[in-house]
């Protein structure tokens, strides 16, 4: 056994239960610490230079311990539980046998209002956290300056939303916001806003994104606020066939930052080809 891991074989140890709590709530500990588990997300936790408390090993992953304990700062707390111990505090079915608790950077929206040519997606109550995990993703691919989530909106600690975003929520600026406050600065800051509609709206090539931008995706089931659809600029339409009613939110939100990317790519080129 590696000497840096320190063998725990109690389920009531209490950095177990500190991790079995944050993966059951769906939230960070006390001390803002998240439960995320796999290789690949640990491993884009260390690329992200995400801080760690602990980090979980169960005995029959000791092979991917010695993978992982080099990219560990050394006084990170490195433990080995027996697999039933750790089955007991994770989520998934079969795991990996790795999970750690690790503090997930933070973000205010005034900060990020300051971003040259900004390009936001914002969220109105959506709880899906695999919905918002798709879309902290395709943010990141896209170019997003960042993620606005507004009230009733899934936590971006959940475990699942980190999980779904493959490890996007580690970089990419996510803030939470209200959106009833958020409005006028956003105005202010010369940001034009649109919210997606299933059926409404200007066709989504029609609308110029290439400019300072929230595009704001609701749930599926409620949709966006009425009071928040009254005070955008525009309704935004992605065309697709009438016999669909309409479109996951993920997927929506991934097809309208395509679109940004694709704009803002083409006005980059235009603007070198001038010089």
């Amino acid at each position: 056994m590696n000497e840096r891991l320190r063998p725990v074989n109690s389920r009531q140890n209490n950095a177990v239960k500190e991790l079995r709590r944050a993966f059951q709530s769906g939230s960070p500990t006390d001390d803002g610490y998240s439960a995320v588990e796999g290789v690949h997300l640990i491993e884009e936790a260390i690329r992200s230079g995400l801080r760690f408390k602990t980090v979980f090993f169960s005995e029959s992953a000791e092979i991917r311990a010695a993978k992982l304990l080099p990219q560990l700062a050394s006084q990170v707390e490195t433990l080995l539980l027996p697999d039933d111990v750790f089955e007991s505090a994770v989520l998934t079915d079969s795991p990996q046998g790795v999970a750690a608790l690790v503090r997930l950077k933070s973000f205010k929206f005034e900060d990020l209002l300051h971003a040259d040519n900004p390009l936001f997606l914002g969220v109105a109550g959506l709880q899906d956290p695999g919905n918002l995990g798709t879309i902290l993703r395709s943010a990141e691919a896209f170019g997003a300056t960042g993620v606005l989530l507004g009230e009733r909106t899934v936590s971006p600690w959940n475990p699942k939303v980190i999980r779904g975003s493959s490890g996007s929520v580690f970089r990419l600026p996510v803030a939470k916001v209200a959106w009833e406050n958020a409005i006028a600065p956003l105005h202010e800051a010369g940001v034009k806003l649109w919210a997606t509609s299933s059926h409404k709206g200007t066709p989504l090539q029609e609308v110029d994104l290439s400019g300072p931008s929230v595009v704001i995706v609701g749930s599926e089931g409620a949709g966006i606020p009425r009071e928040l659809l009254a005070a955008v600029d525009g309704l935004l339409a992605i065309p697709h066939s009438p016999k669909v009613e309409s479109l996951n939110a993920g997927i929506a939100a991934s097809i309208v930052m395509y679109e940004a990317a694709r704009q803002r790519q083409h006005l980059t080129r235009s603007h070198g080809d001038t010089e």
